[in-house]
């Protein structure tokens, strides 16, 4: 068993206890999001915005799929997208 391999076994657990906390208090999680993102909105005096509403998407989608961890909504079916080309004819 590499290092890699011992690794993951032991951050399975906090990565389960993490998935399960962004189930349980999502709306709270994308709340804390929009209030900071509007907060250094505010201290930036609107400089950055775009970057903020960038950042803020990205948090929200990472947070979607850590709630949504085996479900199939998420990631739109069960199965896995290919990393091959699709064939050509």
């Amino acid at each position: 068993m590499g290092l890699l391999d011992n690794l993951k076994a032991k951050l399975a657990p906090a990565k389960d206890k993490v998935s399960d906390f962004a189930q349980r208090h999502e709306g709270k999680v994308h709340h804390g999001i929009e209030k900071a993102a509007k907060a250094v909105d505010e201290k930036t005096k609107g400089k950055y915005k775009e970057k903020i509403h960038t950042g803020t998407g990205k948090a929200k989608g990472a947070m979607d799929r850590l709630a949504h961890k085996g479900d199939d909504t998420a990631t739109g079916g069960s199965t896995p997208p290919s990393d091959s080309p699709p064939p050509t004819t």
